[in-house]
């Protein structure tokens, strides 16, 4: 089947030509597959496409594929592509879930620790010989409550590191877990002396943190976000580290992230970009000009294990293809 894959680097083009055989006729493109991609005759015959959580397959997108069987993600997540085009077409969506379970929930402890003893401004300060000790007394992890807002693979693995800390563990989730204290989103704010966001995207948990939300919680709380910038309102947040409500933000995810970097690489094209995230884009670098925010490029999975768990994963899903049932794994259920 003819299978293009987006978003490729040459690492994974080196594996996947390794592994795959020749039932799958390939094609490797580096770019990100969206609405500014120009899509060739050669490949509009596609059967199956891979994408990475930097393309964004809207209806528009999708419909320059006219022979589409599958999509196959090389992502746990699945909010970049349009799941009701797919269901109606019978475009069958296979995820990457678990890859970067353990990554993940590391790479949020390692943001609360930056944040909480000031790592990343003290650090900053010794290269640029400016050090000043009354800047950089932080607060101790022990008998702190972390308020965990989505219980999953990942969610729970950061309860179990937050336990080794000697924390008290709340969470929020839409399903209950007897090893943890489940609290109602509102009351988790109101005790909660750090908030942890690892949900999943979804028409529920978008802008779950808005005004309001900020408003409840605990003077000097700390979030931690490695999930999906939307799930917080930018705005609200800046204006809660500025009134001091929020003591510290540290965020490996934004609100229209993509828009950003292409500034970063000097590829914005303002033309394309849509007027929430030309705003949103603002606000994240006011943000980026305040010591008590750090802003990681979307990295918290990229660590050697989850990269060859990503592939290996991948692998599957495409032979899966091949021998398609209702009841494949990891196979998105729309």
């Amino acid at each position: 089947m003819k299978t293009v894959f987006f978003d490729i680097k040459d690492e994974e083009q080196k594996y996947l030509t390794e592994k795959l055989g020749p039932e799958f006729e390939t094609v490797f493109i580096k770019r990100s597959l969206n609405s500014e991609f120009l899509v060739e005759e050669n490949i509009q015959d596609a059967q199956i496409l891979s994408v990475f959580i930097d393309s964004e397959l809207t209806k528009g997108v999708l419909e320059k594929f006219k022979n589409l069987k599958f999509i196959i993600l090389r992502s746990v997540g699945y909010s970049h592509i349009d799941l009701s085009y797919a269901n109606e077409n019978k475009i069958a969506v296979f995820n990457a879930p678990h890859y970067g379970d353990y990554s993940i929930a590391e790479y949020t402890f390692a943001l609360l620790l930056s944040v909480s003893r000031k790592i990343f401004v003290s650090a900053l300060d010794v290269k640029k010989q400016n050090i000043l000790d009354t800047k950089y007394q932080g607060i101790e992890l022990n008998k702190k409550t972390i308020g965990i807002v989505g219980l999953g693979a990942i969610g729970k693995k950061v309860a179990q590191i937050a336990k080794s800390f000697s924390m008290n563990v709340v969470y929020y989730d839409i399903k209950k877990d007897e090893e943890f204290q489940y609290l109602p989103i509102d009351e988790l704010c109101k005790i909660s002396d750090i908030i942890s966001i690892n949900c999943p995207l979804t028409k529920e948990t978008l802008y779950m943190f808005d005004r309001q939300r900020f408003s409840m919680m605990k003077d000097g709380v700390i979030i931690i976000n490695t999930a999906r910038g939307e799930i917080i309102k930018i705005e609200a947040l800046y204006e809660a580290l500025t009134d001091k409500k929020v003591s510290f933000a540290a965020m490996d995810v934004v609100e229209c992230e993509n828009v950003l970097y292409e500034d970063i690489n000097n590829t914005i094209d303002i033309h394309n970009v849509k007027q929430s995230c030309l705003k949103n884009y603002f606000i994240t670098r006011k943000l980026l000009n305040m010591d008590n925010v750090i802003i990681t490029p979307h990295i918290a999975y990229n660590t050697k294990e989850a990269q060859k768990r990503i592939l290996e994963i991948t692998v599957e899903n495409l032979y899966s293809s091949l021998k398609f049932t209702n009841s494949a794994k990891n196979l998105v259920l729309i």
